[in-house]
């Protein structure tokens, strides 16, 4: 292709792509019910990656997503990502959990447990064959990443999902936030032990006692100013955080998280948190999608991937439905009840994709290991609704159970 276009023209024909596609298969393909839009801009992203898409069309791909494309598109993923890494953390509601501590804490603990189990199983046999751990990765890493992975909820997506089966608000649906909050601080937990890195453990010490003492003198700040100053603040703590994990050796995603966490929900109107994170999915999420799915690759082969991909999806549903039916039975929830929370958090779309970026960031997993768990997460939220929604109908009475 001999077109002479400049870097920014380049870059916004990007740009074009990246939201027009992935709009038009969802309306025309009549795809609502079956997956909301991020994950259609997760799948066309894996699409137009070098796998599929690259190596059909290479002189096509090579034009428009060249090196000086991806990095801009690099740039604007990485912010986007770290703002809703953030909405996450503050969205948290650790007093709701408190409150029902025995029941959040056993589901939470099986939720979490059983399918990092299935998951680590996985992944022992995944290491019999060549191609699936990163360069860097060791053994233990990559065991324990790959078992969070199949284990991980995806907070921000759940939420749309159960927006959309209208039950978010309903105590069942509160229930499952406090679930899924847990485990929320669970996975950024055995994340910081995974990327322990013991050569900058000194540094890695240091961000956390001075992430400590920032965090006392930022929250007296926050209390002190109007709620539209505070806004601005947040985004200012949120650099400053996701700056100083990255530089101890920890991850950019791990301080966003932690810039949130810190902060408390009710800082901010809960409406204009719900239009925040709904402008970052519109505005610019799309961006982290399409640039993850251009990480995919399929060297190992397509048909090894995708039977990989398989197994981690079986491992992570069936660990996560055991867990929770062990839940339900411990708890003597009503008969039903365990399927309905248990295939609502085993959703795993973008909070998953997250964790595995980061994971490969660090070569713990390799490029076909993170496209078969790309794979697998799009494939676990896409079977949520279509499961869950016919369940909810049967059942509607436990969708008032507070406990």
């Amino acid at each position: 292709m001999h077109i002479t276009m400049s870097t920014t023209e380049i870059f916004l024909l990007a740009m074009l792509i990246i939201f027009t596609l992935p709009y038009l298969i969802w309306r025309i393909g009549k795809m609502d019910y079956y997956a909301p839009l991020v994950v259609v801009q997760i799948i066309v992203g894996i699409l137009l990656g070098p796998g599929i898409l690259g190596a059909a069309f290479p002189s096509y791909y090579q034009f428009i997503f060249n090196p000086a494309v991806i990095q801009s598109l690099n740039g604007i993923a990485w912010w986007a990502v770290m703002i809703f890494v953030m909405i996450a953390g503050i969205e948290l509601d650790l007093k709701k959990a408190w409150e029902h501590r025995r029941e959040s804490t056993i589901t939470a603990a099986l939720a979490l447990g059983t399918p990092i189990v299935f998951g680590s199983i996985a992944a022992i046999g995944m290491l019999s064959y060549p191609g699936w751990i990163g360069a860097k990765g060791m053994q233990w890493q990559f065991v324990l990443g790959i078992g969070m992975a199949c284990a991980v909820t995806a907070l921000p997506i759940l939420i749309l999902l159960m927006e959309k089966l209208e039950i978010l608000r309903q105590p069942i649906g509160q229930r499952i936030l406090r679930y899924a909050s847990l485990d929320d601080i669970a996975i950024w937990g055995v994340l910081a032990v995974i990327l322990l890195d013991w050569n900058r453990v000194g540094r890695q010490l240091g961000f956390l006692l001075g992430f400590a003492i920032a965090t006392l003198a930022y929250r007296r700040l926050m209390i002190r100013i109007p709620e539209r100053d505070r806004w601005y603040v947040g985004l200012i703590w949120l650099a400053l955080c996701g700056f100083g994990a990255d530089w101890s050796g920890l991850h950019f995603m791990v301080g966003a998280f932690l810039a949130g966490a810190v902060m408390d929900a009710h800082w901010f109107n809960q409406e204009k948190m719900d239009l925040m994170r709904h402008h970052v999915l519109l505005a610019i999420m799309p961006v982290f999608f399409l640039s993850t799915g251009l990480r995919t690759n399929w060297a190992v082969g397509g048909t090894m991937v995708l039977i990989a991909a398989g197994i981690l999806l079986i491992a992570s549903v069936a660990g996560k439905l055991m867990g929770i039916h062990l839940a339900g039975k411990i708890l003597k929830w009503e008969k039903g009840e365990a399927s309905i929370i248990g295939w609502l958090l085993q959703t795993k779309a973008l909070i998953m994709i997250i964790f595995v970026n980061i994971l490969l960031d660090k070569a713990i997993i390799s490029n076909e290991t993170f496209t078969a768990l790309l794979i697998m997460a799009v494939a676990s939220t896409m079977l949520t609704v279509p499961v869950v929604y016919p369940k909810l109908q049967r059942m509607k009475s436990i969708i008032f159970r507070s406990t």
